[in-house]
């Protein structure tokens, strides 16, 4: 029978690659050899392999190996390198992406002792924190180790180093794992570190703690060291102060040598010195007393020397991939920190709990009847972007530009929202025998957009028939059905639009609305994850709590429970760091997705500018009355109606998208252009709004609105 290198027999497992003519031969002689079991193991991780979701390109599902574990006397068939460690190291993303696990491969740790230094090269090697492990360890497995270091009877009696080298290699055969079973000497400290990126210094040796010290200063390589006291967690960054002393001082002007052949007790002053014995559990100051009295040597706990090794490992982590980790000191105290334990903030997902208020009755009096229709208009965020003033026979609606936001290009949104208050108003009029034709100011540089409605008496019947539509408007977030509209249902909403010289766009069928949900989704995904976008969409929800007056109360948001959960997992800035800093953050556009997949249209009103060129305030205000009168038909048809326009809605230059959201300028041009060719939009046609179309459940909230001012509801 054919035996591995004697040199490395006892802890390295024999890789060989069937597709190799003399691996092959060797094992056919290991698998003809009496007492050898088998494990075939390639059917269930090939299946593992299939399920991953994004794997890297180019793995080979056939590409296999069989080790064979001389200590174990057995032969496992597994697949080759890359596949394996994609399964192994998947469940690491995105708490390490693979990008960083490869950056982390290329790092040699070398770990000085293999009693709590066992669990720190198995942490680094399940973690796959590095490439190569270097382990040292003169000493045997004894039972009383066995309350801290994860082995067994087995191992009683085996070299350290060589049983935790074993262990990593029944975890990760492909990982490459040097052992030292003389340990590290005054006279091989220096070749031991050689090569290394990080030293971590976990032996009881205090002349070998110190020469190892000596050495990582000469060659410039970052040190760690746990002490499992109160999570006690040290660094000496030699790499980047070559200058700084040993233990960070805290030994003075004693040498290795002064340290060489201590007993215990001679120890004890020079350990004290560098723990700190005022920070020293009670338990761990009081068995130093008691050393080689009632208990042979400080004692040490499993859990412990664990939580050591996760606090080594993240050290590692961060200096492989070259985060902010600084010399000195700190503590990691499961205890204190188990001595606070408090009642934690409940999400309350129970948003519905907040009475509605009662529905006012429209006022009597004719100007403030028509102040409070105006005032049901829709705008984005629910902002109210306007300030209404009435006397008899004048209503003025002007546009206050003090909530815009960066979506608001120009005030072309607020200027869309101010049009359909002015149609509101003019709804209202007409009903109540008022009929008054809109004068549009743009002049004035204290007030961007300015209507005046002059009351005098006569009405409008088709005006004056969306007065109660006006009312009732409201936006219903439901998912829809997605039943087919009647052929009739879009030339209406074109008629309704075209009384204010502005036209209908619709995109209907399952795969056009599943493309439009993607684009959409994917402009949701930009506004998550460009910050003022970010602050500016949570600036506008509401909470149960808060004044719902404006804003968007999240009632309105129809949220399943996941959905709420994602609500407030997306407020946080930090995750949508790491997101936009992975590229990644496809998921945000979710609910969008969903919704306008499970709707019958999505039409867009569109209009040309009345004097050619660049649409001014007038022109969007304009459009902004054909998006009102869109919406009470489609209401009136009994169609749920819920505004999903893009980030990029009234861009009209690349230098508008730029002000946006300058990080995705190049993504958001790219969706404008696809979903335009998707409506089939003209050139020279801008859009006012983007309205999602469906038949669904009644909306369970409506926004509410801020009192007009003078009406008794008024502050």
């Amino acid at each position: 029978m054919i035996e591995p290198d004697p040199q490395t027999a006892d802890y390295r497992p024999l890789v060989l690659d069937p597709a190799d003519h003399a691996d092959a031969a060797t094992l056919r002689q290991l698998a003809g050899s009496a007492g050898i079991r088998r494990y075939d193991l390639r059917a269930g991780m090939r299946a593992e392999l299939a399920e991953l979701t994004g794997p890297p390109p180019g793995l080979d599902p056939g590409e296999e190996r069989w080790v064979y574990y001389p200590w174990r006397h057995a032969l496992v068939a597994i697949l080759g390198p890359a596949a394996f460690r994609a399964i192994r190291t998947d469940r690491n993303r995105n708490k390490l992406t693979r990008a960083e696990q490869q950056r982390l491969a290329q790092l040699t740790v070398g770990v000085v002792g293999q009693s709590v230094g066992h669990s720190v090269a198995y942490t680094l090697a399940l973690e796959g924190a590095c490439g190569l492990l270097r382990l040292a360890d003169f000493d045997t497995i004894e039972l009383s180790n066995l309350n801290r270091v994860p082995g067994g009877l087995f191992d009683v009696g085996v070299n350290k180093s060589v049983v935790t080298a074993r262990r990593i290699a029944e975890l990760d055969p492909y990982l490459p794992v040097e052992i030292w079973q003389a340990g590290v000497l005054i006279d091989t400290v220096d070749e031991f570190l050689d090569g290394l990126s990080v030293v971590v210094e976990e032996c009881d040796s205090l002349d070998i703690k110190f020469a190892v010290r000596e050495a990582a200063r000469r060659r410039r390589i970052p040190l760690l060291m746990d002490t499992s006291d109160r999570g006690l967690f040290d660094v000496e960054r030699y790499d980047l102060e070559p200058g700084r002393e040993p233990f960070h001082g805290l030994l003075g002007a004693t040498t290795g040598a002064q340290l060489a052949d201590l007993d215990t007790k001679a120890k004890a002053p020079h350990v004290l010195r560098i723990l700190d014995p005022g920070q020293l559990s009670s338990r761990m100051a009081a068995s130093l007393a008691e050393v080689g009295e009632t208990i042979t040597t400080w004692p040490q706990l499993g859990s412990d020397v664990q939580l050591g090794a996760a606090i080594v490992t993240a050290a590692v982590r961060r200096i492989g991939l070259g985060a902010k980790l600084s010399s000195g000191r700190t503590r990691v105290d499961l205890e204190a920190a188990l001595d606070s334990l408090a009642e934690p903030g409940y999400l309350d997902e129970d948003i519905g709990t907040v009475p509605e208020p009662p529905v006012d009755e429209p006022p009597a009096d004719p100007v403030a009847a028509i102040l409070a229709c105006a005032q049901r208009a829709p705008s984005g965020g629910n902002v109210q972007p306007w300030r209404l003033r009435g006397e008899p026979g004048l209503i003025e609606i002007a546009l206050d530009p003090t909530g815009s936001t960066a979506m608001d290009i120009e005030l072309r949104g607020s200027a869309v929202a101010v049009g359909a208050a002015v149609h509101n108003a003019r709804a209202a009029a007409a009903a109540h025998g008022l009929l008054g034709e809109p004068q549009w100011r743009v002049d004035d540089p204290a007030v961007p957009l300015l209507a005046r409605l002059r009351l005098r008496e006569g009405t409008d019947p088709d005006l004056a028939a969306d007065y109660p539509l006006a009312l009732d408007r409201h936006t219903n977030r439901r998912l829809g059905a997605t039943t087919p509209l009647p052929g009739t249902v879009v030339p209406a909403l074109g008629t309704a639009a075209a009384a204010e010289d502005a036209t209908v766009h619709a995109i209907t069928g399952a795969d056009a609305l599943a493309e439009a949900a993607e684009l959409l989704g994917a402009s949701d995904r930009v506004r998550y994850l460009t910050p003022q976008l970010h602050g500016q969409l949570y600036a506008e929800l509401r909470w149960p709590g808060e004044d719902l007056r404006t804003g968007i109360d999240v009632r309105t948001l129809e949220p399943a429970p996941d959905e709420l959960a994602k609500l407030q997992v997306g407020r946080r800035t930090d995750v949508m760091d790491r997101l936009r800093e992975w590229s990644a953050g496809a998921a945000l556009g979710e609910s969008t997705v969903d919704r306008v997949r499970a709707s019958s249209a999505l039409v867009a009103i569109g209009f040309r500018p009345r004097a050619g060129g660049i649409p001014d305030l007038a022109d969007y205000a304009r459009a902004g009355a054909a998006v009102e009168r869109v919406w009470l038909r489609a209401q009136l048809l009994g169609l749920a109606v819920q505004p999903v326009s893009p980030v990029f809605l009234y861009a009209d230059r690349r230098e508008d998208l730029r002000i946006v959201s300058p990080e995705f300028t190049d993504t958001l041009a790219s969706i404008q252009r696809r979903f335009q060719d998707l409506l089939g939009l003209p050139e020279d046609e801008n859009v006012a709004l983007v309205l999602r179309l469906s038949y669904a459940a009644a909306a369970s909230v409506r926004s509410r609105r801020l009192p007009v001012p003078g009406s008794r509801n008024d502050g």
